[in-house]
């Protein structure tokens, strides 16, 4: 399996922005179904959005209108552009592409592979 990476994560105020990346070498993220999960300490894994093989983006209620997930296929890129950053928002986020089972539209349901080490992502009031 590949293994994708993270980046983009760091600190910043509530209300502030981060543009998190994901990719790899091998054109991983492209043409597939691929999604953005985070873990915050104390808590499990939540799958937050993910982006279908044609590129339709689905959301978890606690970041939609907030969070916009899209990708590059040129650049074999996966993004998350995050606004309007709460403090709940603090976790390590991760990217994953979908090995089976499940909708797309919902990332919790499916079996996620391709696991990167994760970027995080600290909001401070």
């Amino acid at each position: 399996q590949a293994q994708l990476t993270e980046s983009g994560g760091g600190k910043v105020q509530a209300g502030g922005s981060l543009r998190l990346s994901c990719s790899d070498s091998k054109n991983t993220v492209n043409d597939r179904c691929v999604g953005w999960f985070r873990q915050a300490p104390g808590k499990e894994r939540e799958g937050i959005a993910s982006l279908s093989d044609r590129a339709t983006p689905s959301y978890a209620g606690s970041v939609r209108g907030r969070f916009t997930v899209s990708r590059d296929s040129a650049a074999n890129t996966l993004y998350l552009q995050m606004n309007n950053l709460m403090p709940e928002d603090t976790a390590l986020y991760f990217c994953a592409t979908r090995g089976g089972g499940g909708m797309c539209a919902n990332p919790n349901t499916w079996t996620a592979v391709n696991w990167g080490q994760g970027t995080q992502v600290t909001v401070s009031l």
